[in-house]
């Protein structure tokens, strides 16, 4: 080829080449395109500021509202809730089942047991975390409750609880200073997904908060994160004096569980196995700023959970970060 048929190229703008770079480097960021809410995808938002806007209430529809079945579920397992809450103590969180039970008797007998972290007397006054919700996960046996995960500030009037249950999924506001149950249920439906969830550490969660009140005695206010608005919701608002019997709080994996005869293993051990339950960013209020929780003032129910303590050998506890964030795998 003659030197008169070349072309020679002049250089590009050194303008023209960054703006590329950056561009390109843009998009290697971001990844694939994929659909809204898939595992994974999580948004800037899905653990929230605890200091976020607290305003407007979180509605009940009327199919939420307390029905015979729930207060019979309720009613069926209250009463020795309160007593192995009463009875419990120290480390003994993590020792075998309350009710275990063998031969005839151990499909029965249920069996009631938990572990997370225990947040300490004088630690706190306030409580925030980011929970796992799975409305797949159906409870087939009318006997076997799976709380997980529930969480509870040291004297505060309310425990919000994660509940699986025989008629689904809901999110419960116990009243630990007033009936000792679920004062406020939300069925985990569509609408609830839609404004309280988003997807945090892989899977679907909301957020939950609970503070002691700017007032005299012992009030306090539970809330749930809403992604939509941006603002902590109230949840449910209590004053009195706390039931539990207990002088910490909680923040744990639960489950009454009974032995399906079919497996040898408890029920939700096979109806689980595709749920993760995960509480993450759990933090501690104390003068008034909000700090992660530390082995110091939230120690471990248990640092060598047994599986076969809880029904399912296969069970899984993964300590994912320092005493503020746990895992639970079937």
């Amino acid at each position: 080829m003659s030197r008169r048929a070349r072309k020679h190229r002049r250089p590009l703008p050194i303008g023209l080449i960054t703006a590329w770079v950056a561009t390109l480097v843009a998009l290697v960021a971001l990844g694939p395109a994929g659909p809204a809410g898939a595992t994974g995808a999580q948004r800037s938002d899905a653990v929230p500021s605890p200091t976020a806007p607290h305003r407007g209430i979180v509605s009940q529809n009327a199919s939420d509202a307390p029905t015979p079945g729930r207060d019979a579920a309720v009613h069926a397992f209250v009463e020795q809730r309160a007593k192995l809450r009463a009875t419990l103590s120290g480390d003994s969180a993590g020792t075998p089942s309350d009710a275990a039970a063998t031969g005839a008797d151990a499909s029965l007998a249920p069996t009631h047991n938990f572990w997370g972290v225990f947040p300490q007397p004088g630690t706190h006054d306030g409580i925030t975390a980011t929970h796992s919700v799975d409305p797949s996960y159906r409870v087939t046996n009318s006997q076997n409750f799976t709380y997980a995960p529930t969480t509870k500030a040291q004297n505060s009037c309310m425990e919000v609880v994660t509940a699986y249950w025989s008629q689904g999924a809901e999110i419960w506001a116990w009243d630990w200073c007033g009936t000792s149950g679920p004062a406020k249920t939300l069925k985990v439906n569509a609408d609830f997904l839609a404004k309280y969830t988003t997807t945090a550490n892989g899977v679907t969660s909301y957020s939950v908060q609970l503070t002691k009140d700017a007032t005299s005695g012992n009030s306090w206010s539970s809330y749930l994160y809403n992604h939509r608005t941006q603002v902590w919701e109230l949840l449910f608002r209590s004053s009195g004096t706390d039931q539990s019997s207990l002088d910490h709080g909680w923040d744990i994996f639960e489950i009454y569980a009974t032995v399906n005869p079919a497996t040898g293993k408890g029920y939700f051990c096979t109806e689980a196995r595709s749920t993760a339950f995960d509480s993450a960013d759990i933090k501690l209020r104390r003068g008034g700023a909000w700090q992660l929780a530390t082995s110091t003032d939230s120690p471990w129910t248990s640092t060598n959970p047994r599986g076969s303590d809880f029904l399912c050998p296969s069970l899984a506890f993964t300590r994912a970060a320092q005493n503020h964030h746990w895992t639970v795998h079937p």
